[in-house]
């Protein structure tokens, strides 16, 4: 199978993100959109430690900045973008609607969140409800979408390490949210928040790739670009 890792920008309402796009070149092949939590990039080396192992299990991965580059001049200063979880989940939608058209109607799309970023993602999720096909948040703050748990349709599966113990309970409180939509909620033993315990990464990047296998490559058929706003 073809592989391909280049960089790329995405149009998007209000200018342009920086994107990297990794894994099959073959048209429809099954894509996951990476949101990144605050302060972070595309060149998060937790995300793309994930995006590796799902490029391994023949999945294309879209690492993006959430922000245009005049925009995180701005959240350098004053961090007013960062945790604008509606602007953040607008742009998450506007790049899955980009994905579709580039590589066509009928691929599967899942999301990543990390932290902040998978609100972002469950987010998209409730707008793009016939094109998204599974969410995976990784230590994410799902509470911070809102109304929005109520509005997803897609398999999500929360990641959240043992020890991050705040995080662990907002995530439980967030998955009742989310019935009677197909969800679980995945503890890594002896994690902390950032998964930076030897192996720890290494389960999120496996739990997070069968995920995405499972209801994605299952999952070929056409999707509408339908929209929730």
């Amino acid at each position: 199978m073809a592989a391909g890792h280049r960089e790329t920008t995405i149009p998007v309402q209000s200018g342009a993100l920086q994107a990297l796009i990794r894994g099959p070149t073959a048209d429809g092949a099954p894509t996951v959109v990476f949101a990144h939590g605050s302060g972070s990039s595309r060149h998060s080396p937790r995300n793309q430690h994930v995006a590796q192992a799902l490029n391994a299990k023949g999945l294309r991965t879209i690492l993006l900045d959430l922000l245009t580059p005049e925009e995180e001049r701005v959240d350098l200063e004053t961090r007013e973008h960062r945790f604008d979880i509606p602007l953040l989940g607008a742009r998450v939608a506007e790049v899955i609607d980009w994905a579709l058209r580039e590589i066509g109607e009928g691929a599967s799309i899942g999301v990543f969140g990390a932290s902040t970023g998978a609100a972002a993602a469950l987010v998209a999720a409730a707008k793009r409800p016939d094109s998204v096909g599974a969410v995976v948040s990784r230590g994410g703050r799902p509470d911070l979408a809102g109304q929005s748990l109520r509005r997803v349709q897609a398999p999500t599966l929360l990641i959240v390490g043992e020890r991050d113990l705040t995080v662990l309970d907002l995530n439980r409180s967030a998955q009742r949210e989310l019935r009677p939509v197909q969800s679980e909620l995945a503890i890594v033993e002896g994690a902390t928040h950032l998964f930076e315990e030897p192996g720890a990464l290494d389960q999120v990047s496996e739990l997070a790739a069968d995920w995405f296998t499972t209801h994605l490559l299952a999952d070929q058929r056409p999707h509408g670009p339908a929209r929730s706003n």
